[in-house]
């Protein structure tokens, strides 16, 4: 994807996240892989007002090329860059469903959600959770870096999702998924369900990876 529309690509999906209300103020942000780094939202800029131009351009070892300065997590990003060298887009929301499944005391660190779609499993798969820090704190970037070769999308307690796709459009849609299943999973809090099987779930790996 070339820098011009990579830039469009971001700009255009930080809009639609914002619109649709799965994040809010300058909560979130989003980088794209480019031959050379790394195309990202800046800080304190919210994803419904994002302007093509003024996005962070970040050189592999971290440093600004051009543009504003890029969101605090930026060491986030990169760390799944890092661990994932398929990796063409990385999206971070403090999406509300997902935050609120993140605090909840009885969770399988694990794997955070049950399996209760097909396309959960097949977007997401398993889900581990990442302990609490502090936004910025770049610890947070080794909690989440043994995390990353075997996964994909990772839960930040008491924060939100971060997932990583081959493209931006396949990291869009596996949060969105994720973000729907963590609405589903609170709904039927309380009642019996009847989540997908392991029988189930392994065709679904098998098939779809």
């Amino acid at each position: 994807m070339s820098h011009a529309a990579a830039r469009e690509a971001i700009c255009r999906l930080g809009h639609s996240l914002y619109a649709r209300g799965l994040t809010f103020g300058s909560s979130g942000n989003i980088s794209v892989a480019v031959p050379d780094g790394w195309l990202m939202t800046p800080t304190n800029v919210t994803l419904g007002d994002l302007d093509p131009a003024r996005l962070s351009h970040i050189a592999t070892d971290g440093s600004l090329i051009a543009g504003e300065p890029p969101t605090k997590e930026a060491f986030l990003h990169r760390v799944m860059y890092e661990g994932r060298p398929d990796a063409g887009a990385v999206v971070h929301l403090h999406s509300t469903h997902s935050v609120a499944v993140s605090v909840l005391a009885d969770i399988d660190p694990e794997d955070v959600l049950p399996p209760i779609t097909a396309y959960y499993v097949m977007r997401v798969g398993r889900l581990p959770l990442v302990p609490y820090f502090p936004p910025g704190d770049t610890a947070l970037a080794e909690a989440v870096r043994p995390l990353v070769g075997k996964h994909h999308a990772v839960l930040l307690a008491n924060h939100g999702p971060v997932v990583a796709g081959t493209s931006l459009s396949a990291a869009a849609a596996a949060i969105e998924e994720l973000e729907e299943t963590a609405k589903l999973h609170l709904m039927l809090e309380g009642h019996r369900i009847r989540p997908l099987t392991p029988e189930q779930v392994a065709v679904l790996r098998h098939r779809f990876g």
